[in-house]
């Protein structure tokens, strides 16, 4: 398992952000245990490295459990089990990591996320002036024609940073580029581009259905997949210079090489000190004379709360009610919260939380919604329901997951904590095509399974 402590640091540290989770505006650095008043930063420090070491060794256990369902269950249960401040806080983000897993998105942004107060250094707000709303699409992709590399950033607890960059990648191919390379990708899967399609040991976060439509989507469209980042360099300037070197061996290979990239958080700032030094970003532009296009998409979206939202966000949702990702354009400049960090900020629309899944999931309709009912559980709940494409090995990341319960009022008060995190009725999002869609117990048991066509408004 490569996550660990070091990882969930660098994001609940990210910029000075305040961070939060589920139910309580939780700050990194905050005092919330009950004599907090008392507490120093240093203890506040050792109680979070300690609650570090807990979810380690909490996620090293269910690691060894059979299926994500159940490795899902053992990690939700010790989440719900425990109360104390500083380990719902770190564990949290290991918990919300395996709840994008199996699909659950409202769950992870409710179990950690990170909050987005007005800071000194933000822009003015792109509602004062002459700003325009435009889609971000039309936008990204007319910046980025004349440029050879484009970085996304995303939340990784957060895939809906993820959806944009899935729908621009057929337009970006067609404006010539050629490479994509993802932070997740483990660098020891050498079949990948010859396999056409990621398997959960591809990378840690490419289980997530999104992430693994990315890079299966990259791969389907003829770019040659690239896995850059080497996270045993260490942490800091070592890994985000290795990184860095990675990305311009590509060019130094290929000098007509474009690029695309999909990197977490704040690797892809420009200028500003990142963790103390450098970005991949920076690095990259020193060593290559490059300058990419880099798109911010993790401050400007919709938390679990609505006070953990930008004010900015909530105006500009308030007055506009945007349905798809927007971005703003004055007079050819186009705006940014943090003015020479990136080149613009992608505002993402608000939508409603319910047991269905949100409609994000349809990729400005690259895919449609599948309904699936308790019905294929047999009784057996909680089930997961999978849809893996019909052409690829039994070992591909599913296109799309779902969670199916009932809430028993008849079972333990533990049992009762868990049936709370499901529905016993949901939706699947699948582009068009051939599928296997099987339900699994906990004990990775297939109680169900069929084969299904998806077209354009398909119905089961």
């Amino acid at each position: 398992m490569r996550r660990s402590f070091a990882r969930i640091l660098r994001v609940v540290s990210f910029a000075g952000i305040a961070t939060a989770i589920t139910g309580n505006a939780l700050a990194a650095g905050e005092h919330t245990s009950p004599t907090a008043n008392e507490m120093s930063p240093s203890e506040w420090r050792s109680l979070q490295l300690r609650a570090a070491d807990q979810s380690d060794k909490i996620m090293h256990d269910a690691r060894k459990l059979p299926g994500l369902l159940a490795q899902y269950l053992y990690m939700q249960s010790k989440y719900d089990a425990n109360h104390e401040r500083a380990f719902q806080l770190i564990f949290g983000q290991y918990l919300s990591w395996f709840q994008t897993f199996i699909g659950d998105y409202d769950g992870a942004a409710s179990s950690f996320s990170i909050a987005q107060p007005a800071q000194p250094d933000d822009a003015r707000s792109p509602l004062t002036g002459g700003w325009q709303a435009k889609p971000a699409g039309d936008v990204i992709l007319e910046l980025a024609k004349d440029r050879k590399a484009v970085f996304f950033n995303e939340a990784h607890s957060a895939p809906i940073t993820r959806t944009l960059t899935i729908e621009l990648l057929a337009k970006l191919r067609a404006q010539g580029f050629n490479y994509f390379a993802a932070e997740t990708l483990y660098r020891n899967d050498k079949e990948l581009n010859a396999r056409g399609y990621p398997t959960p040991d591809s990378g840690f976060y490419v289980d997530e259905p999104l992430l693994g439509e990315m890079v299966r989507t990259a791969l389907k469209l003829g770019y040659k997949v690239v896995a850059y980042d080497v996270e045993n360099a260490g942490f800091g300037d070592a890994r985000e210079l290795a990184g860095a070197q990675n990305l311009y061996h590509i060019f130094k290979q290929d000098p007509k090489a474009r690029l695309v990239v999909d990197a977490g958080f704040a690797h892809i700032q420009k200028t500003g000190k990142y963790l103390g030094g450098s970005s991949v970003v920076e690095f990259f532009q020193k060593m290559s004379g490059i300058d990419p296009l880099c798109i911010e998409q993790t401050m400007m979206m919709q938390h679990a709360r609505a006070d953990q939202d930008h004010p900015f966000y909530t105006a500009i949702i308030n007055a506009m009610h945007p349905a798809r990702p927007i971005v703003f354009v004055d007079d050819g400049k186009t705006w940014t919260l943090k003015p020479t960090q990136y080149d613009l900020s992608v505002v993402f629309p608000a939508y409603p939380r319910n047991d269905q899944r949100p409609d994000w999931l349809a990729l400005d309709g690259l895919r449609v919604p599948y309904p699936v009912a308790g019905d294929m559980c047999r009784g057996h709940f909680p089930c997961l329901i999978e849809a893996q494409y019909a052409d690829e090995g039994k070992d591909a990341v599913a296109a799309d997951r779902a969670l199916l319960d009932i809430v028993d009022a008849n079972s333990d008060m533990a049992s009762r904590v868990i049936s709370g995190h499901g529905s016993a009725q949901s939706r699947l999002f699948l582009r068009p095509g051939k599928y296997r869609i099987s339900a699994t117990d906990r004990g990775n048991r297939v109680i169900t399974a069929r084969e299904v066509t998806i077209t354009a408004g398909s119905k089961p």
